[in-house]
């Protein structure tokens, strides 16, 4: 009997030179990623149920399968590295990270430059610079790590932009208009989502909301 070679789920399993620090750490902005899709996304329908948010997921996961789509069809192998990391099996071009990360950033980007979001204008500006380094740095870190060439990250990127503007485009041009309908439906309802973009500080509202609820109450007691 043939045996069948054995693959490993490569979530997680990013690879550096031993002792190499740099790399040690990029290995771990490698799966930045990783995080904001489990920690971030799972967290935020949990705790917040936005539509905005809900919808900014769905277009990451939509920039996902148009970079399946791509790198079956175009098939480019990654560069010679990939024996190493054991990666040789999967393709390149383009890199699915920095797609991801870029349209991260640039969707969280122009969601700011519409004044949409949790924060005020002055942390929105620092959240940017944080979202758009953290795109460089992944885009980097994956040709450093050896998964990629650097035309692979750079179509990745370009992608990313491009999959991210359109996606912005059509949420806030086209399905925004149904969000009040999403609001008033029994799933809606049953799931307690809503969309508060209307809003410019929502933090701040939440918190001036939620004192004078506790003021009511100690006065009625």
């Amino acid at each position: 009997m043939t045996a069948v070679p054995l693959k490993a789920v490569t979530l997680t399993d990013v690879r550096y030179r031993k002792g190499d620090q740099l790399g040690h750490f990029l290995a771990w902005v490698s799966l930045v990623p990783v995080f904001i899709s489990l920690g971030g996304f799972v967290s935020h329908f949990i705790f917040r149920r936005e539509l905005q948010g809900i919808f900014f997921a769905i277009g990451l996961i939509i920039s996902q399968f148009v970079n399946e789509f791509i790198k079956r069809s175009v098939q480019q192998a990654r560069p010679e590295t990939c024996a190493l990391l054991e990666m040789c099996d999967s393709h390149g071009w383009p890199s699915s990270h920095s797609q991801y990360m870029f349209f991260f950033a640039v969707y969280f980007s122009l969601l700011s430059c519409k004044g949409i979001g949790l924060w005020g204008i002055k942390n929105r500006l620092f959240l940017n610079v944080l979202h758009w380094s953290l795109a460089v740095l992944t885009m980097f870190s994956r040709v450093y790590l050896g998964y990629h060439t650097v035309a692979q990250v750079f179509a990745g990127a370009t992608l990313g932009i491009l999959v991210g503007a359109g996606w912005f485009w059509v949420m806030n041009s086209v399905l925004f208009r149904y969000f009040s309908d999403i609001e008033e439906s029994a799933l809606g309802k049953y799931f307690c989502l809503k969309d508060t973009s209307h809003i410019p500080d929502v933090l701040k509202f939440e918190y001036d909301n939620a004192r004078a609820a506790r003021n009511k109450a100690s006065k009625s007691n």
